[in-house]
């Protein structure tokens, strides 16, 4: 049962991606040439790869991670928060994956909302794209399912219903938690990041998902909401 996991184990995550250029015609002719085959089943007949490029952020192969942000339960019933974010995805991922140095974090349990089909493989493949070994709770290779340390809201909240979909504002919702789409929300970050190029507006949204992720997570426990606090060491 999920309220037998100690929750100062859990590190809450999300991240945020956009394309890895800001468009099609800043795509090399082999890139588009990929990004017609890999797309070729998912676009309806009238949509052309270039109109379907603004899709980019969602594949690993052909986008990048602006912002990664952690929150791990402090004695006071706090939530701290840290984000690893900037233009230079190897550096982001660098910085992050030092935190796995930490004895606090040996044997941590990564949390995220669809986290296994997005966040957790994300980060992985994005590790290997930038040359640099995915951190070991994010390597699942020969892990039998109950030995992978990974916790994922969505699934909790189907309950063996694997038709289902629900949105982490939804859930927000129906759990009487503030929204953290209260600014932005995940289409418009590419915009913000490419066109506004306000990427201090995309962390805080991304620092908000984190902080509504854990009182989730605390309302599926039937336990009381956390408060935030930044810059977790």
């Amino acid at each position: 049962m999920i309220q037998h996991i100690p929750l100062e184990k859990i590190l809450f995550i999300d991240i945020e991606t956009v394309p890895n250029a800001a468009s099609w015609e800043d795509l090399s002719e082999t890139e588009q040439k990929l990004w017609d085959k890999k797309t070729k089943f998912q676009r309806k007949d009238e949509i052309s790869p270039e109109d379907f490029y603004e899709k980019a952020g969602i594949m690993a192969e052909f986008g990048k991670i602006i912002c990664i942000s952690i929150g791990m339960l402090e004695k006071n019933e706090t939530l701290k928060i840290k984000s690893f974010a900037g233009h230079d995805e190897k550096k982001i991922l660098m910085e992050f994956g030092e935190i796995f140095n930490s004895p606090r974090l040996r044997d941590v349990i990564l949390c995220a909302h669809n986290g296994k089909e997005f966040d957790f493989p994300w980060i992985a493949r994005r590790f290997l794209i930038n040359g640099i070994m995915p951190p070991t709770p994010f390597q699942m290779f020969g892990k039998k399912p109950w030995e992978i340390p990974h916790i994922d809201t969505m699934e909790l909240w189907k309950f063996g219903d694997y038709k289902s979909y629900v949105s982490l504002e939804l859930l927000a919702h129906v759990f009487g938690i503030p929204t953290p789409k209260d600014d932005i929300d995940g289409s418009m970050v590419s915009s913000i990041y490419y066109i506004e190029k306000d990427l201090t507006r995309i962390v805080d949204y991304c620092e908000k998902d984190v902080l509504t992720l854990a009182n989730i997570f605390r309302r599926m426990r039937q336990e009381d909401l956390l408060q935030r606090n930044l810059n977790l060491d």
